[in-house]
C-alpha cells in the first residue's frame, strides 16, 4: 500500500514530464521527418549536414564551450575560495544565494542590463568613450556571435557555484589528515587526491554548463535581431520563415539535432555524477 502511495505522489511529476517534454520532444523530433504534405521524408535530415547549418552548430559549439570552460575554470575558483568561510556563516549564504538567482538570471532581462551598461550607447560605453577608449573601434561585437559570450558567463559561473560547490564540501578531513601524516604536502593533496576525486564532478558540471549555453535562446534573440548564426536561432528563423532552405519543417529537423546532442551530453553528465556520487556517500 505503502508503495502504491508513493507511486502515486510521483503522479503530477510525470505528467509535467509527459506534457511539457516528452510530447513537445516527440512532435519536435517527428516533424523533421516529414514534409509539407505529411509525407517521410530525411530530406529535412539531410540538410543538417549542409554548410550554411554545419557552420550553425560550430558556432553554438564554440559559444558553449568557450563559456564553458571559463565558467567551469572561475566557478571552481569561487568554490574553493568560499571552503575557508564557515558552511553556515553570512558570506557563503549570501554567496549561494546570490548564485542561485544569478544563474537563473538571463533572457531580455539579462540581454537590456548588457546593452544598457556596453551597448553602443551604454553607461560605461560612453564613460569609456569619453575617457578616450572606444570598446567598439573594431566592429559592434556585442551584437554578434562573440558578444554572446560575456552575457552567457554571467549565468555559467553562478551555475557552476551551484553545481561544484557540494563536491568540494564532500571532501573528508580525514583525507587531507592522512596525507598530511603520511609525510605529504598540500600540493600532493591535491594532485593525488583531491583531484582526482574531484575530476568527475567538475567535467560533469563542465558538460551541465555546456548544455545550458547550448540550449539557451532568450538572451541570444534580443542581442541578435538579424542572422541565425546559433542554433536557436537558426530553429527561430526556420519558424518564422517559408523559405529557409527551400525545405518545410526545417525547424524539427535542426531540433531533432539539438536533441542529439543533449542527449550524448546528459548521457556523459550521468555517467560522470554516477562516478562522484561514489565518493560522496
Amino acid at each position: 500500500m505503502t508503495k502504491k502511495l508513493a507511486v502515486l505522489g510521483l503522479t503530477p511529476f510525470a505528467l509535467y514530464i509527459l506534457l511539457f517534454l516528452a510530447i513537445p520532444s516527440a512532435l519536435a523530433i517527428t516533424t523533421g521527418f516529414f514534409d509539407k504534405a505529411g509525407a517521410f521524408t530525411l530530406d529535412n535530415v539531410g540538410a543538417l549536414f549542409s554548410p550554411q547549418i554545419l557552420q550553425t552548430f560550430l558556432s553554438s559549439f564554440w559559444v558553449s564551450g568557450v563559456t564553458a570552460v571559463i565558467g567551469a575554470v572561475v566557478g571552481a575558483l569561487v568554490c574553493y575560495a568560499l571552503l575557508g568561510t564557515r558552511p553556515d556563516g553570512t558570506l557563503r549564504s549570501t554567496v549561494n544565494s546570490a548564485a542561485s538567482v544569478l544563474a537563473q538570471f538571463g533572457g531580455v532581462m539579462l540581454a537590456f542590463a548588457f546593452i544598457a551598461t556596453i551597448g553602443v550607447q551604454g553607461v560605461i560605453t560612453v564613460w569609456l568613450k569619453d575617457a578616450g577608449l572606444d570598446i567598439y573601434g573594431n566592429g559592434v561585437w556585442l551584437y554578434q556571435v562573440p558578444g554572446l559570450l560575456l552575457p552567457y558567463l554571467y549565468f555559467q559561473v553562478p551555475l557552476m557555484v551551484i553545481t561544484f560547490m557540494p563536491a568540494l564540501e564532500g571532501l573528508k578531513p580525514q583525507w587531507a589528515e592522512a596525507n598530511s601524516s603520511l609525510g605529504g604536502s598540500r600540493f600532493t593533496y591535491w594532485v593525488r587526491i583531491a583531484g582526482p576525486i574531484l575530476l568527475p564532478s567538475f567535467l560533469g558540471s563542465l558538460l551541465l554548463l555546456f548544455a545550458n549555453a547550448f540550449s539557451s535562446y532568450a538572451t541570444a534573440a534580443a542581442l541578435i535581431s538579424q542572422g541565425s548564426q546559433i542554433v536557436p536561432l537558426q530553429i527561430r528563423s526556420a519558424l518564422i520563415s517559408e523559405t529557409v532552405l527551400g525545405r518545410a519543417n526545417m525547424a524539427g529537423a535542426l531540433a531533432f539535432g539539438m536533441i542529439v546532442v543533449m542527449v550524448v551530453l546528459m548521457f556523459g553528465y550521468s555517467l560522470l555524477q554516477s562516478r562522484t556520487a561514489r565518493w560522496q556517500r
